[in-house]
């Protein structure tokens, strides 16, 4: 019995620690909001950054990863959470983005944007990218 509890306590700690984690590492400011707005393109934007064998291997695998993160039924915050439930994912999202789009770089992220320049804008905001490099 003393064991049980000793788990269950353990459990909480973890899952306590992984929610400040998530918080912590959250972008600052209304970005995640620009990225539910801008969701269209970013998931055109993924597809083609996945498939693009320019873009290095290491980044194509964590966009395949995300993919199945988002898929998967379970999550460290559960989805009937209301607001919580959603904003580890789009911390995640995001997070996994920000790697990608740098990893990839400006040049390959501007051929493959389908969007706007207003929303390649935000999403240089939402993942530090910066559009003057070419």
């Amino acid at each position: 019995m003393k064991l049980m509890w000793t788990v269950l306590i353990g459990l909480a700690l973890t899952y306590v620690g992984l929610l400040a984690a998530l918080l912590a590492a959250r972008p600052k400011g209304n970005l995640v909001g620009e990225a539910v707005r801008l969701l269209p393109d970013l998931l055109r934007l993924q597809r083609r950054l996945a498939v693009d064998s320019t873009v290095p291997r290491a980044a194509r695998v964590r966009l395949w990863l995300l993919l199945a993160y988002l898929a998967i039924p379970f999550d460290v915050v559960p989805d009937f959470i209301p607001v919580l439930g959603y904003a580890d994912d789009a911390i995640i999202a995001s997070l996994v983005l920000r790697s990608v789009v740098r990893r990839a770089g400006t040049p390959v992220v501007r051929r493959h944007w389908p969007g706007t320049d207003d929303g390649l804008a935000a999403l240089a905001r939402l993942t530090g990218l910066r559009l003057g490099e070419t």
